[in-house]
């Protein structure tokens, strides 16, 4: 992909996101969210422009619903197909239920491996909610560096998770 395609999409994306979300700050945060997620899909097969956009969209909706979690106004239903994801969630089996919670595991492994600030600026962000740039100025860094400790914890969590894979599907011991 070449800089310009990458730039186009990364517009296309920050515009279907502004039209959506109010605030610019989440606008920046979710389109470069879905930017690193997408990278990461598919490196071997090529890119696919309207799982870029499923993506955003879905970061969008638990987005959304980290918002009303905290502000207590409950969850709403997005679209027609949420009631079917949601009993789909609830009828999981146990073999799915196990399956996350290694990926959990394996997630507070990857993090526990990560420098301090990369860690705190991952953690700030992704799990207590705030913006990039109110991690920046929590932590008394740029915003440049805030984003480059975002995706620098994303990248080294896939790495990590896509090892621990590997390394169950061939029967190794992970630990």
């Amino acid at each position: 992909m070449s800089f310009a395609e990458y730039y186009g999409l990364r517009s296309e994306l920050k515009l279907f996101l502004s039209r959506r979300l109010a605030n610019a700050a989440d606008v920046e945060d979710l389109s470069q969210e879905a930017l690193i997620r997408w990278l990461g899909t598919t490196p071997d097969s090529g890119y696919s422009r309207p799982l870029l956009f499923r993506i955003a969209r879905n970061l969008m909706y638990d987005h959304w619903r980290r918002q009303q979690v905290r502000t207590g106004t409950g969850l709403v239903r997005l679209d027609e197909y949420d009631s079917e994801a949601d009993e789909a969630l609830q009828t999981e089996g146990p073999l799915a239920m196990i399956e996350q919670q290694q990926r959990l595991s394996w997630l507070a492994e990857a993090l526990a491996a990560l420098p301090p600030k990369r860690k705190q600026a991952f953690v700030l962000h992704k799990f207590d909610g705030l913006t990039q740039a109110a991690v920046a100025q929590r932590m008394g860094i740029s915003l440049s560096m805030v984003e480059k400790h975002i995706a620098g914890a994303m990248l080294h969590c896939k790495r990590f998770a896509a090892l621990r894979s590997r390394q169950k599907a061939g029967g190794h011991d992970a630990d």
